[in-house]
């Protein structure tokens, strides 16, 4: 079974699918791998490297695919055919054998076009965001190796833009207090970032709408504040679903308070691991203090910030608000180690007799099949889509 690993074509990404450790593993388990020439270049693996690893490199992206059984990359297949400065014009999918398999980041509910095109080329696609995070998926958990990233550069960010210090320092000038952060959300993100900025030395706060993630916040050094919940915003899997309106307006309470003596607020919440409520309005900006920063680390999901322009980084009465996107792809090396890991993981545990075996009575399997057999097997998914129709 030959396993393809293409160059990825989302503007600024700079990760790859597979790493040669990985591709090592799998050939040794019986794959063939190929990898297209380049690939991994942005996150420093050389084609040479993958060579080494027992891969192949190949220099043809349309045969590449067409010629594979699984393929594996990052983000969803280019569609379009459009292509960017100095680039091919790619269709990813078209290229693809019918019948093959596909395994990537694909997060379905925001690229139909791409699920729709997998669906009818009869690609069976999964999709690793759409994993069940329980105990026996945890190595092919994408999001939460991602999040951990993003949780980490967002403070690295934060600390950058903002004009103290995040320590405390004690200098022959006089003793400088330090910065106090306020997390948003105790995902992996959140308590990623709730760790780093602990060890830059700031004074940290962090609040959750699932009140069971308390000790969580407090055991990586934070001191948790919240609301008492009038109905549970557990979603199951490790993910919050949205609050009553009583309780939005009691929890907008205590962020109105909490924004208001931060230095840096760090916004990581999303619904279901995708999309972002709002839940830093313009106003309670106005009231930050001067020379705060806002860092919205839910900007691929919208925002969770009001004044948040997804991608850019605004002012707002001298409030510095970042938006970042795709944060993992600015840290590509482990990015693309960890990533690679977690597919790795995916394809040895189904693999039977040197093949990758559909297995879909399979609780992993299941969740994470999204297109097979020319149609979108994902009821969440193909109800979105038929919304979206109904809708325009």
């Amino acid at each position: 079974m030959k396993i393809a690993v293409p160059k990825e074509t989302r503007a600024g990404e700079r990760r790859v699918a597979l790493v040669p450790e990985s591709c090592k593993k799998l050939v040794q388990a019986g794959f063939a791998v190929a990898v297209e020439s380049g690939a991994g270049l942005s996150a420093h693996y050389l084609d040479d490297a993958y060579r080494q690893a027992g891969a192949t490199v190949e220099t043809d992206p349309a045969g590449l695919l067409g010629s594979a059984d699984f393929i594996c990359k990052v983000n969803a297949p280019a569609v379009g055919g459009s292509a960017g400065r100095n680039e091919v014009a790619r269709n990813e999918v078209a290229w693809m054998r019918p019948g093959a398999f596909f395994l990537a980041s694909l997060m379905p509910l925001r690229n139909f076009e791409a699920v729709t095109a997998l669906a009818e080329r009869k690609i069976s696609a999964f999709s690793t965001d759409a994993i069940p995070r329980t105990t026996r998926a945890q190595a092919m958990d994408t999001l939460s190796s991602m999040a951990s990233i993003s949780g980490y550069k967002g403070v690295l960010l934060a600390a950058d833009a903002l004009n103290k210090y995040f320590p405390m320092l004690t200098t022959a000038a006089g003793m400088v207090f330090p910065a106090k952060v306020f997390v948003i959300g105790a995902a992996v993100a959140g308590l990623q970032a709730i760790a780093t900025a602990r060890r830059l030395g700031a004074n940290v706060f962090a609040t959750d709408v699932r009140p069971e993630v308390k000790e969580q916040i407090e055991s990586v050094g934070a001191k948790y504040v919240g609301i008492e919940l009038k109905q549970d915003a557990a979603a199951g899997g490790g993910y919050a679903k949205e609050l009553s309106e009583e309780d939005k307006l009691r929890q907008r309470e205590m962020l109105v308070e909490q924004c208001a003596v931060s230095d840096v607020v760090i916004t990581t919440a999303l619904i279901g691991g995708v999309f972002a409520p709002r839940l830093v309005t313009a106003a309670m900006v106005a009231r930050m203090q001067p020379g705060a920063v806002l860092v919205d680390l839910a900007a691929e999901g919208g925002g969770n910030c009001e004044l948040s322009k997804p991608g850019e980084t605004v002012d707002a009465n001298g409030v510095s608000i970042l938006a970042p996107l795709n944060l993992p792809a600015t840290m590509p090396t482990h990015a693309s180690l960890l990533f690679s890991r977690n597919l790795t993981a995916f394809l040895l545990a189904f693999t039977k007799e040197k093949a990758f075996v559909l297995d879909q009575t399979d609780d992993i399997q299941q969740g994470a099949l999204i297109t097979h057999d020319g149609a979108v097997v994902s009821m969440r998914v193909r109800d979105a889509i038929q919304q979206q129709g109904k809708a325009s």
